[in-house]
């Protein structure tokens, strides 16, 4: 998303300021960022919903666990022949 809140001068000047380098997708090529889209459509719809976090520290806690445990244990991926990322890696495929 090359939005005018990503590429406005502030936010680029203060990126620099933290040392955070800015990727984003080439202009006009979507599926740059396909993988990465998709983890977080899968996050917002699955995980996080309508819920809203009393802080940054739990909203970090949450996120980190669907990350930790469900999103790497439990969900099944279509990609990894309908296995969690952690038991498709262990296996023989």
């Amino acid at each position: 998303d090359q939005g005018c809140q990503y590429t406005s001068e502030r936010f680029v000047s203060d990126l620099k300021a933290n040392g955070i380098v800015q990727s984003m997708s080439r202009k006009g090529s979507c599926w740059d960022n396909a993988v990465v889209e998709r983890f977080f459509r899968s996050l917002k719809s699955e995980w996080i919903g309508e819920q809203e976090y009393g802080s940054h520290e739990q909203a970090q806690r949450d996120i980190t666990g669907y990350i930790a445990d469900f999103y790497n244990y439990r969900r099944i991926h279509s990609a990894a022949n309908n296995l969690p990322p952690v038991r498709y890696e262990n296996s023989n495929y």
